[in-house]
């Protein structure tokens, strides 16, 4: 119960952090001043454009360093995952949110790339835009859904670590893991009765 992981909790909450900072900060901050600076709506989502595909690496890195930091974490806590009551829900529940905010990442960037060839004045790249499925006014009004449902995905993992922390308190295992025994106990006891019973 006192084993330290604190290299990858680190890589988990670090990541988490940029994850989640990163997307709020784009969202409010980045977008509202493309819209305000941009005389056209060209040159707004050229602005935008740009700032994203700057913090795309960053971005990519940050998950990057989270899935690792959350996959170790998980695989030294597997024990708990079975025996404490409770810790299996939310290491679901954590998984499931996860790949939503992995997916939501994934079709911003799809969005924001029909966004920014549709935007660049190049022939070319509007020659590349006309190609993918959505219109560039399609993907502007989906993308200022998309770009919110990553922070607030995000939010909710953050929540979820709160909550798998006060799993990890000493008092909290021991009761859990006693109330898992006492849930498990009747199965157990019919198991060694058919076992024993004359075949």
């Amino acid at each position: 119960m006192s084993e330290r992981n604190t290299v990858l909790r680190s890589l988990h909450d670090v990541g988490l952090a940029a994850w989640f900072g990163g997307s709020l900060m784009g969202a409010v901050a980045l977008n509202g001043a493309a819209k305000a600076q941009g005389k056209t709506w060209e040159e707004g989502a050229r602005i935008a454009s740009s700032g994203w595909a700057m913090w795309a690496p960053v971005g990519a890195a940050a998950i990057g360093v989270h899935l690792v930091g959350s996959t170790g974490l998980l695989a030294v806590n597997a024990t708990r995952v079975v025996t404490q009551q409770g810790v299996a829900a939310s290491a679901l529940a954590k998984t499931l949110l996860t790949g939503a905010a992995l997916v939501a990442t994934a079709y911003t960037r799809v969005l924001g790339k029909k966004i920014e060839l549709a935007s660049s004045g190049d022939p070319q790249d509007a020659e590349e835009a006309d190609r993918l499925a959505v219109d560039a006014g399609q993907a502007e009004r989906l993308l200022s859904y998309a770009q919110w449902s990553v922070p607030a995905l995000t939010c909710g993992l953050i929540v979820l670590n709160a909550l798998q922390g006060e799993q990890q308190r000493p008092a909290e295992q021991l009761s859990s893991m006693w109330r898992r025994a006492r849930t498990l106990a009747p199965y157990v006891v019919r198991a060694q009765h058919w076992h024993l019973l004359p075949h």
